[in-house]
């Protein structure tokens, strides 16, 4: 195994985390990626550290997944939670550890600060991710569903 460093991602990592991003968003079928447009809120989210995380997880010092969280305030967990809004490993370094270990970094964090739990969204049809995750203690949360609706 090839050594493994992960890290707090700052704004100086935005330029080597942009194309990761693409990547994911590639895979999830997310449209209109803009590099500005994305580099711009990432700028935001890792000014403001109240409202989220990131870390980056390189390999041989070349990086090669990355996890990105954001905080919510829950009354009905009583307290702050996180969401994992974006968690992408290289196809190449899936099933090496390096999720583990990147989820791990992450939940520590989020111990921390005092989150009460953490969730996260899975497309229905990612049943590689559906397994690493319930490895990982995370299950569906029975009787709920996620509904949204984009604002202007």
């Amino acid at each position: 195994m090839e050594k493994i460093l992960i890290r707090n991602i700052g704004i100086d990592d935005i330029k080597q985390l942009l194309p990761l991003i693409r990547m994911y968003w590639k895979f999830e079928r997310i449209g209109n990626f803009n590099d500005e447009i994305v580099s711009k809120q990432l700028r935001y989210l890792f000014s403001n550290p109240h409202l989220g995380k990131g870390w980056l997880a390189f390999a041989e010092e070349e990086p090669v997944g990355y996890l990105l969280a954001v905080y919510v305030y829950s009354l009905e967990h009583l307290g702050l939670t996180a969401e994992i809004d974006e968690f992408f490993i290289l196809p190449h370094y899936r099933k090496t550890g390096i999720g583990k270990k990147l989820l791990e970094t992450a939940e520590t964090e989020f111990r921390r600060i005092g989150c009460r739990n953490v969730s996260l969204q899975l497309d229905h049809e990612n049943g590689a991710a559906r397994a690493f995750y319930h490895k990982q203690n995370y299950f569906e949360r029975s009787r709920f569903e996620l509904l949204e609706k984009m604002l202007d």
